[in-house]
């Protein structure tokens, strides 16, 4: 999917990229803060007497254990599908562009490949407060959206090339580096909440 919604291809299909992109990102940045809210909310009725302090230590430990799953290649849970791309030349850009971020922004409908996008909404379900927990899944939808933002410059056969050329082989680093950054973000939140 992510290697069809680029300028050249949207062209072709008589579509605006921008408007494709905007779709898709709306819809991604709304899904992950209605899950984010209502995770968020779910935490405020359960955590009431919990301390500052201990859910930053549970937040830290759920980041730092996903982190740790990601380093150790341990496969998370979850479909084996992505979005159906028969949808792209079917429907308008804007249709499948913000169907398309709806189903990734929720996180978990197609294939999920970090442990990272269940500490999201851990780390959400830990504000416990459902604006905070909306604001974690709006930041996560948002995330979803950068690549196809990245994918701007593909207006012509030779860029589209490069450009999946460039999406295989940086994704093993791209796992690694997230996996590190969860791995020592959690680290430094657990030595932040001990000081």
């Amino acid at each position: 999917m992510l290697s069809s919604i680029h300028p050249l291809g949207e062209r072709s299909r008589h579509n605006s990229w921008g408007l494709t992109v905007a779709s898709f990102t709306l819809g991604s940045v709304l899904a992950g803060s209605a899950v984010g809210l209502l995770v968020g909310f779910a935490g405020s009725l359960v955590l009431t007497d919990v301390t500052p302090d201990a859910i930053l230590m549970a937040t830290a430990a759920v980041i730092l254990l996903a982190g740790g799953l990601d380093l150790f290649g341990v496969t998370p849970p979850g479909p084996s599908r992505q979005v159906n791309e028969h949808w792209i030349g079917t429907f308008r850009g804007w249709v499948y562009g913000g169907s398309f971020g709806v189903e990734l922004g929720l996180g978990v409908l197609t294939y999920i490949v970090t442990w990272g996008v269940f500490a999201t909404f851990a780390a959400a379900f830990l504000t416990a407060s459902p604006g905070a927990g909306a604001l974690v899944g709006a930041t996560f939808g948002f995330g979803r959206s950068i690549l196809l933002l990245a994918a701007g410059y593909v207006d012509r056969p030779s860029r589209l090339i490069s450009w999946n050329r460039g999406l295989v082989t940086a994704g093993p680093p791209v796992r690694r580096t997230a996996a590190l950054a969860f791995t020592l973000g959690g680290v430094l939140m657990i030595l932040i909440g001990a000081i």
